[in-house]
């Protein structure tokens, strides 16, 4: 058979790619709990984005399933064995700072904008095109390949529990959900819930009606706010100011007479919550300031306990939960949740990232040990333990001549701190969509892919899924 041009095959369906791309990206699909039903577990958004995405594949003679409108496949061939492909189509919420609608998708300088065009809709697109192409041109197969598109990935992941109680596990597979050329070991994810309660003096010079940051644990918060009632509220606008000017954020400062209170709002920059050194966490600079304002009780300690042993340490060291493997390298810690109120209190939402050799028993006892003099106590959320598939693994061995075959690029094995629907099956990994040069903006304002990354990991998808199921 002659050598097939993958590049050409998408080049040929450029057209059709962006237009159905530009229909899921269309839909909000941000879970929302408040909208949950028994229909729509998730919420009606990523229903909706599930139901579009199984509508393209009906339209294009796939063998397609709904199931429970929490998850869903869509598969091609004959075999005894079965690959998969495992996408999402729900998106982080939209946060602040968007220059267009995060909903109604803009291509602008060779990149299409909006919500989930890189994390993960553009990719899932980009993988599904693979296998329409080798379905279109009807290429020897020998194996049956699944596209399964999870709605929870940003949260919970309850699509792939419901998934993996009642369908057929892939053999092998990969999630286009991360970085070329690879990413054969994930690091296991764990989230603290650190709450400290007490009483403020009534009485207090400075008293914290309420703090606010951050909008999920695995992100980043851009922007922070807190209302205090203050005694001497010249010298903290000084304060604060001064503040802004030693620091890398922003922020206003608004007097309010009628009540004789002070709006604080202090904006950082987003990032993805495994990559908390990237971003500029508005949260811990707010925490940072405020523990300067000479605050009382449970309201001191709190932001006391965020400025010691959270604010830019994102190895976990003061926190005492720092480790490093050689091969799947440290712990990372992000705070993505900042919450404080005169009723419940303050509650931090930490989120960890951690390699292989240390239990995620220690990783508690040990944050507790540090964070319990200040009053805190711990609850543990649910954890994914450490993911590897050896770097001589056929699976990781063939993805990544493919990728060297198309793009010339080194190739190398990989860990993130990320989680992906890779870590599902015993031999998945994780595969692009953001190339060594490609601007990364997942979780961040102004989202977006280029069209050169969307298609040239088209091709080299269908060229790896081919390799994988001739």
């Amino acid at each position: 058979m002659m050598a097939i041009n993958w590049k050409e095959e998408v080049k040929k369906r450029e057209d059709e790619i962006l237009r159905d791309l530009d229909t899921l990206l269309r839909v909000p699909s941000v879970r929302e709990d408040e909208l949950a039903t028994e229909d729509a577990p998730v919420g009606p958004g990523p229903k909706e984005a599930l139901k579009t995405m199984l509508a393209i594949g009906e339209r294009d003679g796939f063998q397609t399933k709904n199931i429970d409108h929490i998850v869903g496949y869509l598969e091609y061939g004959a075999g005894d064995e079965l690959m998969g492909i495992l996408g999402h189509v729900d998106v982080v919420p939209v946060g602040t700072g968007w220059e267009s609608d995060p909903f109604i998708p803009v291509i602008k300088n060779e990149r299409i904008y909006a919500r989930g065009a890189s994390d993960d809709k553009g990719p899932t697109m980009a993988a599904y095109y693979a296998i329409k192409m080798i379905k279109e041109m009807n290429l020897p197969i020998s194996k049956r390949v699944r596209m399964i598109i999870g709605t929870d990935e940003e949260s919970q992941w309850q699509c792939m529990d419901r998934y993996l109680a009642t369908e057929e596990i892939p053999d092998f597979g990969f999630a286009p959900d991360a970085v070329f050329p690879i990413i054969n070991g994930e690091k296991g994810n764990v989230s603290l819930r650190v709450q400290v309660k007490g009483e403020q003096k009534q009485d207090a010079a400075n008293f914290l009606h309420s703090f606010d940051a951050g909008l999920r644990e695995n992100m980043v918060p851009q922007d922070a706010h807190a209302l205090l009632s203050v005694q001497d509220v010249a010298t903290m606008e000084v304060a604060f100011e001064r503040f802004l000017n030693e620091e890398p954020v922003t922020g206003t400062f608004v007097f309010h007479p009628e009540n004789e209170t002070v709006e604080l709002t202090i904006v950082g920059k987003a990032a993805h919550g495994s990559t908390p050194e990237v971003g500029v966490n508005a949260g811990t600079y707010l925490a940072a300031f405020l523990n300067q304002c000479q605050l009382t009780g449970q309201a001191k300690q709190f932001v006391q306990m965020i400025t010691e042993k959270v604010h830019l340490d994102f190895a976990g060291e003061k926190m005492g939960v720092a480790h490093t493997d050689e091969v799947m390298g440290s712990t990372s810690v992000n705070a993505g949740i900042i919450t404080f109120t005169e009723k419940d209190h303050g509650t931090l939402g930490v989120n960890l990232r951690y390699p292989r050799g240390i239990a995620v028993e220690t990783i508690e006892i040990r944050a507790e040990q540090e964070l319990s003099p200040y009053g805190a106590t711990i609850a543990r959320g649910k954890e994914k333990e450490p993911h590897y598939v050896p770097a001589d693994d056929p699976l990781v061995q063939t993805l990544l001549d493919v990728y060297h075959r198309q793009t010339g690029n080194e190739v190398f094995e990989q860990t993130i701190g990320g989680g992906t629907y890779g870590r599902l099956l015993k031999r998945g990994v994780a595969y692009g969509a953001l190339f060594p040069d490609s601007i990364d903006t997942m979780h961040q304002a102004n989202e977006f892919i280029s069209l050169d990354d969307l298609f040239l990991t088209t091709a080299i998808y269908a060229e790896a899924i081919y390799e994988l199921i001739k």
